[in-house]
């Protein structure tokens, strides 16, 4: 059982299942990049109750992320939501995040937004709005530390590309 309080009233509701809890997780967006949950992203890494505690391991995608907070403010709001209150964050740094951890359907909404996906050659396979091979990289640094600038040399855009870590 867990306590919880709705619309000014004590109340107390069963545990919810973990896959329940992973449903509700998936519906968290990225600060960064909202079109991605957190779970599309990895970046929570486990789901547990600790008796009447849930506990959820959460990995940043680098130790100095500045939305590493915000994320388990996020976390924290989505859960308390849903009625749990009995929270706790764990953070886990090893091992390190990396980009194989986004997942397909990550991916995919990373592009249909227009920023290239990370590949294990090194650079975007093409670029995220008209497809072409016909690209560059403009910076090393992009809009965040996890993004790089290229620009498509067909239709002339500029575009993110989500580094490989």
């Amino acid at each position: 059982m867990v306590a919880a309080r709705l619309s000014g009233r004590d109340m107390v509701i069963e545990k919810p299942d973990l896959q329940t809890i992973w449903n509700w997780l998936d519906t968290v967006p990225d600060p960064e990049i909202p079109v991605i949950s957190l779970l599309d992203l990895g970046v929570i890494r486990d789901v547990q109750w600790d008796d009447e505690t849930l506990e959820v391991t959460v990995t940043p995608t680098y130790s100095g992320c500045p939305a590493t907070r915000i994320i388990n403010i996020d976390i924290e709001t989505a859960l308390r939501d849903k009625g749990i209150n009995n929270i706790k964050l764990k953070t886990q740094l090893s091992p390190a995040w990396s980009t194989d951890w986004l997942s397909e359907r990550g991916k995919q909404r990373l592009e249909d937004y227009g920023i290239a996906p990370p590949r294990n050659a090194g650079g975007p396979q093409h670029c995220p709005l008209c497809k072409s091979r016909d690209v560059e990289k403009i910076s090393q640094f992009g809009s965040t530390p996890c993004k790089a600038q290229w620009r498509c040399t067909a239709c002339l855009e500029p575009f993110d590309y989500f580094k490989c870590i």
